[in-house]
């Protein structure tokens, strides 16, 4: 049940692709007032069709919110939404506040916190991590940068869409954080990868590997989540492989600004950009199996 605060606040949500649309329609259930735009008008149908209203552009969506929730696929398009023209910032009165949900670069937050700031604008970094499934279910994990208040005040908004919300730090904590994140996922798909191609190629069948090791030290939620689709030859995404590249990315570039090597996180960012070469590239991150697959000449199946 919302507060009489809440059930006054107006949101606006743009983007919704994979993760957006889910949950935009998670806040659209926990009662809150939205104002969706996104590119794909079929998106925005069936977001109108769950209970939104909507608006033709992002300065149109600032003019009637109170807060704007940007769900985008990296930093040029947020800077564009954010900052361009016709964008949020043209439309957003002072006080409000612009929750960047997106993955990108932690600098490029900080710049787009500081032009908002200049305006009476507020903004948290806030992105996620739990793929489409715990996009669906309500389930994220939201790593979050900004100011306390700011935090406090848009936390049940958040918590809408999340099973974990956490304050990390100031403006571009969040997106430290969530790289953070995107190299131990990369690095673990690598790891299971390369587990289970060996078994594989040595004849023992994968799944019982997986069953054995489930429960132990090598145990994980990557491995939960991964190792069935791969035996099962399911590949859609989930999280794209193109995505993952550009969070390595990222993570590599801010790596080389503050002078933190990262040689495990270079060597699997080849690995996808190899299959990105191969036309994996919007194939779900699981499938960097099939970079070592192509190595071993083996496949990993039940």
């Amino acid at each position: 049940m919302l507060s009489e605060e809440q059930h006054n606040m107006k949101i606006g949500f743009i983007g919704l692709g994979i993760m957006g649309k889910p949950m935009s329609k998670n806040l659209l259930k926990s009662g809150y007032d939205l104002l969706v735009m996104n590119k794909s008008q079929h998106a925005v149908a069936e977001v109108v069709a769950a209970g939104a209203k909507t608006a033709a552009t992002p300065k149109e969506v600032a003019e009637q919110t109170d807060v704007i929730i940007t769900m985008l696929p990296n930093s040029p398009q947020v800077k564009e939404v954010v900052l361009g023209k016709g964008g949020v910032m043209e439309g957003a009165k002072k006080g409000a506040v612009v929750i960047d949900m997106s993955s990108i670069a932690p600098l490029v937050s900080r710049e787009i916190s500081r032009k908002l700031a200049e305006k009476g604008i507020e903004m948290l970094d806030a992105p996620v991590s739990g793929g489409e499934p715990k996009a669906i279910d309500g389930t994220l994990s939201v790593m979050v940068g900004g100011k306390k208040a700011v935090f406090d005040q848009c936390y049940p908004i958040m918590k809408a869409m999340a099973g974990s919300v956490v304050l990390t730090g100031e403006v571009g904590a969040g997106n430290i954080t969530k790289l953070a994140n995107q190299v131990i996922v990369a690095l673990n798909i690598a790891a299971m990868s390369e587990a289970l191609v060996l078994a594989s190629k040595a004849g023992v069948e994968p799944e019982l590997v997986y069953q054995a090791i489930r429960g132990g030290l090598a145990g994980s939620t990557v491995l939960d989540a991964k190792a069935p689709l791969v035996m099962d030859r399911k590949f859609n995404p989930g999280f794209r492989i193109d995505l993952h590249i550009k969070d390595l990315s990222n993570a590599l570039e801010t790596s080389h600004e503050i002078g933190v090597p990262l040689p495990l996180t270079a060597a699997v960012m080849e690995m996808m950009r190899a299959l990105k070469v191969d036309g994996l590239g919007a194939a779900d991150h699981g499938s960097l199996v099939q970079y070592y697959e192509k190595l071993a000449k083996a496949e990993v199946k039940r």
